[in-house]
This record gives C-alpha cells, structure tokens and sequence, in this order.
C-alpha cells in the first residue's frame, strides 16, 4: 500500500498557514510532543483526529493524503539520478527526509533543474528581453492546472449560467448553443472544406467555419469553445492574471486551455455529470454517450471534479502518442509522473496501441507499493487526407486501487493476482527480474559477465551499491 505520509502534509500545512507547534497542537487539543510525533509519521492519527485536523487547518481531507509529497519525491528522486550531476546514489531515506523537513527548498530544487534543463536543451530559452525563464511555456502552464487541482470554480459558475439560459438536453446542446450564437451574437455557423484548420473564427464576417472532418462530438466542443470565447473571456481574463505566468506563450496557452475547460464544463454540467459519473460507475464510454462527447473529453471531465463539497473520484488522466510523448496530464489520485524521461514499457498505457478502440485496464503496482487501476483506450483522429497517418493517441485514466470498487474497470479483476510490478522509468526502476527494461537504472553498477545470459536484458549490483569505478 501507499506509504503513510500524513505527518509530512500537516507539517506543510502548518507552515503554510504560519503555526507554530504549540498552537496548531492548542487547536487540536493535543500536546506539542504528540503532533510533533504525528509530523514525523512516528504515530497514527485517529478517525476523529483526522476530522479536526482538516477542520482546524481549513482543507478537505484529500489535502491531508500525502500526494503532494509523493510528487515531491518522485520528482527529487529523477534530479539526484540524473547522471551529469555526478552524484552518488542517494539513499531513498535522504530524499524522504529533504522532501518531508523541507519541503519548499526540494520544490526550488526542481524549479532548478527544470531551469537547467531548458539551458541544455533550449539555449535561446533564457535569453528573452526580461531575462526570466525558468519553464519551457507547456511545462509552466501544465503545472498551472496542476496546482489547481484542475478545478476553477469561476468558469463553472459561468457554464451553469450558460447553461440554465440555454436549457437544452445533451442531445440538442448542439443546436442550443449554435443559436445563441446566432442571436446573442450574430455569428453565423457553416460547416464544409477548411483547409488546414478544424475552427476559424473571423470577428469582421462573424462568421465561425468549422471542418467537415469534424465528428460531432468534436464540432459540439467547438461551439461551446466559440460561445465561451465570447461570454467567458472576462472571467478568463481575470484567472489569467492572477497566475503570474513567466511569458507570453505561457499565458496564451493556460487562456486556451481555461476556454476549453469552460466549454467541457458547459456541455457536461458539474452536477448532472458527478451524478451520472458514480450512477454508471465512471464508464467512460456511457458518460461520452449519455452527453455527446467524445471518450476524451469524458475523460478529462471526470478529472475535474474537484469542488470540494463533491468531490468526484480522484483519478490520474494522460495522453500519449506512439512515440511516448506526454502531452497532457494531470493527477488528482497521487499518481507520480516522470518529468524527465519516458514511462515503463509494461505499463497498459503503451499496450492500449496495440487494440485500438478497445479499453486496456490493468492492476499497476509501483516500486513503493503504491497500487492503482489503470484504464487506456487508443483513439485515432481522422487523416487529414489520404496517404497521411491518422493522429493516434492513448487516453489513459486511473485511481488509487483502494477505490476499485466504484469503477466499473475494476470488475472480474482479481486485484492482488493482476497486479503488474512497474516502475516511473527504466533508468529509475531498480526492479532487476524485469524482461522489458530498455536501460540500466541510473543508481547501480552494471554487473556484466560473458559466461551467463539472464532473462532482464541488465544485470546490475543491488540497491545501495556505490556508483564509481572499483
């Protein structure tokens, strides 16, 4: 199971808030000593401690899980192997002790190497007029969302707005939302040939021309794109500013990304689809039907469902195409992505390729004995013409294996005998049986010997072997 990691998420919390011991201690009612125990997970918290605790600091209890530790330390662990800082292996209980006594200097760590990072592969990336650029534009505003919690209660409030205007069921939205269009704002909709675009708006003609190529599903998400683009840019505006984004690019990309949350927020209500999402048992498929979306735009819905009054299910959600490139992601279940490299082959997400159109679930179990239900689906877009490869991509979700039960995935699965060893990387992974490993984990000495042939392409020394010559 998950390593408890609570002490470390009140300590943060705590500090955060500017208690001290004692008074956060003289709140709870409970002694200095004890919460101090409790913050170095030295003792277990009871059910009705846990209550206060999130009533006192002013959070939900999924605030108090340890998941932003974890991503913490996961992310210190891809830093200190990385080869070119020359560093020793650095035992997992020094990177849980950085990650849990200081946690804002670990998170400058990474804000560093990032920075690094962006130096080697992108010179040009820290030569702009200001003279600031730490993160790559999509890295900047990926982790905007992420610290969001992917939830923005403002554009919410305006899709339910939006919403109870139009009062169209899920199978008229279409025509509703392509009506106000045309009354609220003169724009008119066609749809035909549109060469090298799937939308183009132009404000003179107020005229919207979406593809032909377009499914329904996704020229549905474009009106409420268009729509959003007219009526929510203010509130838009006013997050945007409050982000403090480094660049240009960051702050376009975080707006389109705001305009197309507000669009799945109007055509999947929050209410109606929480509902509906715990009614099926969070099937994708049933939800993308019951409200005419696409089996993505389901997917990246049910990862919204932050508000935390009702709460839905925590759950991770990525995609990725046949080369391995992210490009999206987001974790709301804890679950720690690689920043800086690929992921396990034997993850389900790689062998969805395989069977298009056809939903992979499996059991995944990560080095630190946290488990998860992992589901993916490959989905491929339409050629843009003949001869071209159809974009392919995986949309791959998953939670906590503790809540198994509430996903319709998880049914038939014996969860302890399909649970599959995997790792956040190769050169991460210290698994040494593993047939699939592409490379050597980063921390160990190879172990290499003409006069045997083993079944994982690497032999290496155990865990805690010094790196360096002999």
């Amino acid at each position: 199971m998950t390593r408890p990691l609570i002490g470390r998420s009140i300590r943060r919390l705590r500090s955060e808030q500017g208690l001290s011991q004692q008074a956060l201690a003289l709140r709870l009612g409970i002694s200095a000593s004890y919460l101090n125990l409790i913050e170095h997970d030295q003792r277990a918290v009871t059910a009705s401690l846990l209550i206060k605790l999130a009533q006192v600091l002013g959070v939900d209890l999924a605030a108090l899980s340890g998941t932003r530790e974890r991503e913490v330390e996961a992310g210190l662990r891809e830093v200190l192997a990385d080869p070119l800082l020359g560093l020793d292996s650095v035992p997992e209980a020094e990177v849980a002790m950085l990650a849990g006594s200081a946690p804002q200097a670990a998170r400058a760590m990474l804000a560093l190497y990032r920075a690094w990072r962006v130096a080697r592969e992108d010179a040009s990336g820290l030569t702009l007029p200001s003279g600031r650029r730490l993160l790559l534009p999509l890295e900047e505003a990926r982790d905007f969302f992420h610290e969001h919690a992917n939830h923005f209660p403002e554009l919410e409030q305006v899709a339910e707005a939006m919403g109870a205007a139009l009062r169209a069921a899920p199978a008229e939205m279409n025509h509703a939302v392509a009506e106000r269009l045309r009354q609220a704002h003169g724009v008119a909709v066609a749809v035909g040939p549109l060469e090298g675009a799937l939308r183009r708006f132009d404000p003179a003609r107020r005229r919207l021309d979406l593809s032909e190529s377009l499914p329904r599903e996704s020229r549905g998400f474009q009106l409420a794109f268009q729509l959003m683009l007219l009526e929510a840019r203010e509130t838009v505006e006013t997050v945007v500013a409050r982000a403090g984004l480094s660049t240009p690019d960051a702050v376009a990309l975080v707006r389109i990304g705001l305009l197309n949350y507000a669009a799945g927020a109007l055509l999947m209500p929050y209410a109606a689809f929480l509902a509906a999402a715990r009614a099926l048992r969070h099937e994708v498929e049933a939800l993308a039907a019951r409200f005419g979306v696409s089996y993505e735009q389901a997917a990246h819905r049910l990862c919204t469902l932050q508000r935390p009054e009702a709460r839905g299910l925590p759950f991770f959600f990525l995609r990725v195409d046949p080369a391995g490139n992210v490009d999206k992601r987001f974790s709301a279940a804890g679950f720690p992505f690689a920043r800086f490299g690929g992921s396990c082959p034997k993850w389900v997400v790689h062998q969805a390729f395989a069977t298009p159109a056809v939903t992979r679930v499996q059991v995944a179990q990560l080095p630190d004995g946290a488990a998860f239900l992992c589901f993916a689906r490959a989905i491929a877009a339409p050629a843009p013409h003949w001869g071209e490869p159809a974009p392919l991509h995986v949309v791959a979700m998953g939670c906590d294996v503790g809540r198994a039960a509430e996903v319709v995935y998880g049914d038939g699965l014996d969860l302890a005998g399909a649970t599959v060893g995997i790792g956040l990387s190769c050169r991460l992974c210290d698994r040494a049986t593993c047939r699939s490993r592409a490379f050597p984990p980063l921390e160990h000495r190879l172990q290499l010997d003409p006069n045997e042939d083993t079944a994982s392409p690497w032999r290496f020394e155990p865990a805690g072997a010094r790196l360096g010559p002999p």
